[in-house]
Formats: structure tokens, sequence, C-alpha cells
């Protein structure tokens, strides 16, 4: 099977504002995306959200392990008030820009449109500087250049709603301290990606269901009430980034000649990608049988990157 790569715009907000950051040619977004461990799941979070992404993760503990297998060393930093967030920030941007800010909540960023309530989505922007009471930055959603008043930004960097980190949070200092080649990071993130596909032990909101379990219920939600609140979910983020993610992780194990997996990522991409126009369509029957195959197929995926880690030993 060749891998049939993407190209084109999608919500990759941490990854693309953490390349502006790192300014490294020999990374990619798909690439970077792959080793954050982010295609290898699926959860269900608070048994309501559907993410397409692994059960316990979150942007944060996906950048860690991206950083660390790329060998970079960094500083996170987070604040108690905004007077010292703010201060920090425009000292951080004045010596070493851009600067790495978030999770931010993107309802409140006000140059969005349509963005003037909190709505609980994390957002990362790449920070510019801070002059004559606006921020500055470069907004991977489609917005460079993006200036607000300090105070917008602030209300939305508190990110009161998000569910993960602390408030004012910021990543600096960043140092590669071992070099490390593109397929030897690819190969030590198999041990990690099935750890993530076979499902962690790690603190998760209550309710929430992970991997086969937790398609197998979102195909049974699709059924009894596709309300309009799990329809957007579905129609404007989960969809797309999941099918990115999963073709993105397919051309990245190719690479390294884990064909067998890639071949499975792939497939999975194809049926979840292929869910967009029946849920566009409000077509529950093809969208709930869509959400069972993949639960198939996640089942393929762990057992396959079971095999890989342990060929790769």
């Amino acid at each position: 099977m060749k891998m049939l790569p993407y190209i084109g715009s999608g919500p990759y907000c941490y990854t693309n504002s953490l390349l502006m950051v790192l300014d490294d040619p020999v990374l990619t977004p798909g690439l970077v995306e792959t080793l954050t461990g982010s295609a290898f799941g699926f959860q269900l979070l608070f048994g309501q959200l559907p993410l397409f992404d692994a059960y316990g993760w979150d942007p944060d503990l996906g950048l860690d392990q991206a950083l660390t297998l790329l060998g970079y060393t960094w500083q996170a930093h987070t604040f108690q008030n905004e007077k010292d967030a703010l201060n920090a920030l425009k000292e951080q941007v004045s010596a070493s820009p851009p600067v790495f800010v978030g999770p931010l909540d993107m309802g409140l960023l006000k140059h969005q449109p349509e963005s003037d309530r909190a709505s609980g989505a994390d957002h990362f922007v790449a920070v510019l500087d801070v002059k004559g009471g606006r921020v500055h930055l470069h907004d991977p959603q489609g917005h460079p250049w993006a200036a607000l008043p300090e105070e917008v930004f602030l209300e939305a960097w508190k990110a009161e709603q998000i569910g993960y980190g602390q408030p004012y949070a910021m990543r600096t200092d960043f140092r590669r301290v071992r070099e490390v080649k593109v397929p030897d990071a690819l190969r030590a993130l198999l041990p990690e990606a099935a750890k993530w596909a076979a499902g962690r032990d790690l603190p998760v909101p209550p309710g929430t269901l992970g991997g086969r379990a937790g398609l197998e219920r979102l195909a049974q939600m699709v059924e009894q009430d596709f309300n309009d609140g799990l329809r957007g979910m579905f129609i404007h983020f989960s969809i797309r980034v999941g099918a990115r993610r999963k073709t993105d992780a397919a051309a990245a194990l190719a690479l390294i000649g884990e064909t067998e997996t890639a071949k499975v990522l792939q497939t999975q991409a194809r049926v979840l990608g292929g869910l967009q126009y029946p849920a566009v369509q409000r077509d529950t029957s093809t969208l709930a049988a869509g959400l069972r195959e993949l639960a198939e197929l996640y089942d393929e995926l762990v057992g396959q990157l079971e095999r890989s880690t342990t060929h790769s030993l």
C-alpha cells in the first residue's frame, strides 16, 4: 500500500507554534505531531467529548514526549497572576522571540471571527513581541501578526476552562542537547506509541472512556442523540485532526520500514476522514457504522504496535 501524504490546512496549533519557535529546518508538522503520540488512540472525554488522541493524553504530555525524543530540553513556566505572567512574557520575548505560549482559551482570542466567550477549546500561539499595550503573535489558525490588547490576551491565557495544565503557561529556552536523527526518534517512539494505544494508567476526568470501548459508546451516542454540540465537535475538529494525525503517522512510520503499522494507520485515516460527509449531512447510520469499523481497527493497531515494539528491541 502506497502512503498518501496530506498537505494542507488543519488544526495543528501546538505543533505549528512549536516549529515557529524552534526554527529547525529538519522538522515538519507531521513528524512532530507523530512524535507527540496523539495519533495512537481515542478518548471519549467525560463520556461526551470525542477526541482522536490517546486515552489520558493531552498536548502538554505530547509536547514533552516529542521534544524529549528529539533531544531537546526546555523550561516550562506558569504564573498565578496576570501581572507576573505579562512581565515574564515581555522579558522573554524581548530577549529571545518568538515565545511558545499556551494553552489559551480559543473562544477568548477575539481576533478570530465569532470568538467572544470562553469555550474550553485549547489553543497555542507564537508570541512575537509585546509593544504599545498589544501582544503581537503568529496564530497558526491562519492569522499571522495578529495583535491583541494585553488585557484580551491575558484573559485567554488564563485558560480557566481548559481541562489540563496551569494558568499562564509558556515554554522557553529550547536547547538541543542531543543530536537525534529523525529515523532514530521514530524508532524510539514505537514503545511509547504502543503504551498510548494500549492505554496508560493516567488520571482522566470522570466518565472518560478510551480505545475500542470509547468508540463503541460514541457510535451509540450518534444513534441515540446526534445533537448540535456533538455534531459541531465532529465536523469542525475531531474528524479533521484525527484523520490528519493518522495520515501523518502512517507516512512517518513508513519511512523507517514499519509498513504494517503504517497500513493500519492509513486505513484508520481513510475510514475516519470519510465520516466528514455523513457527519455534516446528519447521516447517523453511516456515521455510527464507520465508528464501529474504527473500533475494530483499533484492536488491530494495538496488536501491530506491540509486534513492532517487540521486533525493535
